[in-house]
């Protein structure tokens, strides 16, 4: 059984079964080759309905929560998107296939230069990943459209919101550690808009504005 066997697979089985139904979302999870993304000794579980770990402590997201954050996040193909952390870059390379342009901050240089391989190597050439604080954002750079953080925040940082466009949305996980929900933030002419979505565990956002190391 190929790859795009086990990809196809698991959208249905894991993703499109539990009520993800954006159509451009479910194709760019059978799009892109998760066991790329995850150590050699890990490869075998890559379709599987679970987290993985990854170097430096970290994880690559379960697939059904990848497509989740992508769903609640809305990218379109105009859209400028800020990622804060980076981790093994499959979902950046998810985001790649939804819009024009994905900026990602990773603090860990080992990650993000082995995440760059992987997306050299399937020719992705719209993802910039960047090495430093995610959770300052990119403030020269900024507005972006949307911003999609995928650690878990004690709270949504506000430099972030700051950061977003009129019109723009930032998903982040918001919680202690072990139990955060998924938090939606619009950005309107008038203000913003908060909402709570599903229950996760990410592993902790470090920096000034998240948790600190």
């Amino acid at each position: 059984m190929d790859d795009r066997v086990l990809r196809v697979q698991m959208v249905e089985r894991q993703i499109a079964h539990r009520g993800i139904r954006d159509p451009r979302v479910l194709d760019a999870m059978r799009d892109v080759a998760r066991h790329l993304f995850v150590p050699e000794d890990q490869r075998r579980h890559a379709y599987e309905d679970r987290a993985l770990p990854i170097a430096n402590g970290q994880t690559i997201s379960q697939p059904y929560i990848v497509a989740v954050m992508t769903e609640l996040l809305g990218p379109e193909p105009p859209h400028r998107v800020l990622e804060i952390g980076t981790g093994s870059g499959y979902q950046a390379a998810v985001l790649s296939k939804l819009t024009s342009r994905v900026t990602s901050i990773e603090r860990h240089a080992e990650l993000a230069e082995q995440a760059r391989r992987v997306l050299g190597t399937l020719g992705i050439p719209n993802v910039d990943i960047r090495v430093g604080d995610g959770t300052e954002g990119l403030p020269d750079e900024a507005p972006f459209d949307r911003i999609l953080v995928t650690a878990g925040a004690p709270a949504v940082p506000e430099v972030l919101k700051d950061q977003l466009a009129v019109g723009g949305r930032l998903v982040v996980p918001v919680g202690p550690s072990g139990h955060q929900y998924l938090t939606v933030v619009d950005r309107t002419s008038l203000g913003f808009e908060q909402h709570e979505h599903d229950a996760c565990v990410f592993v902790p956002l470090i920096g000034r504005h998240g948790w600190k190391p």
